[in-house]
């Protein structure tokens, strides 16, 4: 097998349109472009030897570690040789400001002398389509002359470095002495610049940019303690996850990183789930960044305006495409020879019940009723009665199991929060509607849960009517109002899950039990690890909330990154990374935490009562 860098050992950077992947030895192994939901110019975590990629590293054997500058997206490599210390530091300047859309290399000496070798290899279109490399003053033009548009062209800027190109490779090697610099710029436009003073400006305004957007602390702050910076951190994640024109949410910047190492659990996740991005505005909420909430209104309500609720679908592409076909590339070996390597998600096709509550969910919760007009009322009124008509149906679920759809208990849940947030908006906000028929169908929907979701044998809610798996998200049932904290039906799921779900008492939550399609097996859901934190805190069980979260937060990456999964044998990051889910649930779990910790007895009001 070839090598490939544990998850780990990446770094993420971005500009709100698309992000990179750079591992610890100063290698871009992942690059969408223009868009994340875009084909890729550098592919090579999903096939280490034909995928492309850019790497800088000293030519001697070198130690190496990964940090980002505080506050920021902007990410440091640093490599230690016997001669010198060398760094490279990456970003993407956001365009808000008029900036172009670029990624930037900084290569400084430290101390010492250290020598370097550079490889630039873009292979268009996830290292299908042809790359041709063409030199001019000062670097190289790219382009796919087969490809169908005009995004595929790009300019190197090689910042005055000799270099050769060796097909539609570029190679150099050069030297750098303490306080000598290098910049090399890769644009998606003709107004590339590489000079130094140009680059180190369009550095001092992408750090400016991160600095003032993140979460800031005032007296008090819900994130104190030990793990601050790491909720911090999330919050920067879950941003470079927002596209800045369109306001949509993807789940993860990657497509195909393997829920289990050689298996075949490998999705894309590059697209906005309508589920995944109510979590998220109600995450980024809670660190008080409430733009996003609206901006990402905005979107799904012009989506709504468009669309009956019987056509919406579970997620779409972050410029609001529909069409996101599921295909294989088969040509790409995939991480660790992980196949099959998916672009497109079949999921799309799916009914999918739950995300009418959690958008229900995060409207009530994140946003209050001056910002929207009766037009906008029309949708989210279309949509709670669409919930009355289809409640009892039933759907694949929040885990887009594909062996056929279930009456899922959290799928009913779900619906029950999309009536009673519904009747709380038109309450609360002055909204006209049919409050008796809606009262009416969530007493029904409540009723039903209560007899057929609950088994008395097990002591547990269950994943699906007359089902004896387990499921985490009942984990969710009080933080979301349906029963409180204090029910023995709660108290008793928390201890089953804790039973059967949890991997050797150390916090990490698989998602549910029992068989769901798919050949093999898969990690411990990040998510749900902490989910079960948040049931505990503010269900009074303060250390055991504690020690749960200070155990899954030990498998962050060195950068405070977590993937979708944690393989509770080895420690493992599993599934595409980072995750947005993941990210929000550490952000939540960090604030019901602290809260329980100062005595503060009520649900935050961005979860519900």
């Amino acid at each position: 097998m070839t090598r490939y860098s544990p998850l780990e050992r990446y770094g993420l950077i971005g500009n709100l349109e698309t992000c990179a992947l750079v591992n610890d030895e100063g290698e871009i192994e992942w690059l969408p472009l223009p868009h994340v939901e875009s084909s890729s110019v550098f592919t090579s975590v999903l096939d280490a030897e034909n995928g492309g990629c850019w790497r800088i590293h000293p030519t001697d054997s070198y130690d190496s570690e990964q940090s980002y500058l505080d506050g920021t997206n902007v990410l440091r490599t640093t490599f230690e040789t016997d001669s010198g210390r060398v760094r490279i530091t990456d970003f993407m300047p956001v365009r808000d400001d008029g900036m172009e859309r670029a990624v930037y290399r900084k290569v400084r000496a430290v101390e010492g002398s250290v020598e370097l070798e550079l490889t630039f290899a873009p292979r268009f279109d996830y290292a299908r389509g042809e790359s041709i490399v063409e030199s001019t003053d000062g670097g190289v033009r790219v382009s796919d002359g087969e490809y169908p548009t005009d995004d595929a062209e790009f300019v190197f800027l090689a910042g005055g470095v000799g270099f050769e190109v060796d097909g539609a490779t570029v190679r150099a090697t050069w030297s750098l002495s303490a306080d000598e610099s290098t910049w090399f710029v890769l644009s998606h436009e003709e107004t590339g610049e590489s000079d130094p003073d140009v680059c180190a400006q369009r550095l001092d305004r992408t750090v400016d940019f991160w600095r003032d957007w993140m979460h800031s602390c005032p007296d008090g702050c819900s994130f104190d303690g030990v793990h601050h910076d790491l909720a911090v951190r999330s919050g920067l994640v879950l941003k470079l996850l927002t596209h800045r024109e369109t306001g949509a949410i993807c789940a993860a910047p990657t497509t195909s990183l393997p829920e289990n190492v050689g298996g075949v659990r490998n999705w894309d996740y590059r697209y906005n789930w309508i589920r995944d991005a109510a979590f998220t505005i109600q995450a980024l909420a809670n660190l008080g960044h409430t733009a996003e909430a609206e901006s990402y209104f905005d979107w799904f309500l012009n989506l709504s305006h468009a669309e009956h609720p019987t056509q919406l679908q579970p997620l779409y592409g972050l410029h609001g495409a529909p069409d996101l076909q599921e295909r294989t590339l088969d040509h790409l070996s995939g991480y660790r020879d992980s196949s099959p390597v998916r672009v497109g998600n079949a999921a799309k096709d799916q009914r999918q019940l739950d995300i009418f509550g959690e958008l229900l969910l995060a409207i009530f919760e994140t946003t209050d009723g001056d910002e929207f007009n009766p037009h906008d009322w029309d949708a989210i009124r279309g949509i709670v009665e669409h919930v009355c008509d289809v409640w009892d149906e039933p759907d694949a679920g929040i885990w887009e199991v594909r062996g056929g759809p279930r009456h899922f208990v959290h799928s009913k849940v779900m619906c029950w929060v999309a009536l009673d947030r519904g009747l709380r908006i038109a309450d609360e906000w002055g909204f006209d509607a049919p409050t008796g028929k809606w009262e009416q169908t969530r007493d029904m929907i409540r009723g039903e849960i209560l007899e057929r979701g609950y088994d008395d044998d097990i002591g547990s809610f269950v994943q699906s009517y007359g089902s004896k798996s387990l499921d985490a998200t009942a984990l969710l049932i009080p933080i979301v109002g349906f029963l409180p904290f204090e029910d023995d039906r709660v108290q008793n799921t928390i201890d089953a899950i804790r039973d059967r779900l949890e991997a050797d008492d150390d916090g990490l939550v698989r998602r549910y039990d029992g068989a769901d399609g798919l050949p093999g097996e898969e990690g411990a859901f990040v998510i749900c690890s902490f989910w079960l934190v948040s049931a505990l805190a503010l269900s009074g069980r303060v250390e055991e909330a504690r020690d749960v979260f200070e155990s899954v937060c030990d498998h962050a990456s060195p950068l405070g990154l977590l993937a979708e999964e944690i393989d509770p044998e080895t420690g493992e990051l599993l599934g595409n990374y980072p995750q947005a889910f993941s990210h929000v649930g550490l952000v939540n779990a960090a604030l019901y935490l602290g809260m329980a910790e100062r005595g503060e007895e009520s649900v935050p009001e961005a979860i519900g009562k």
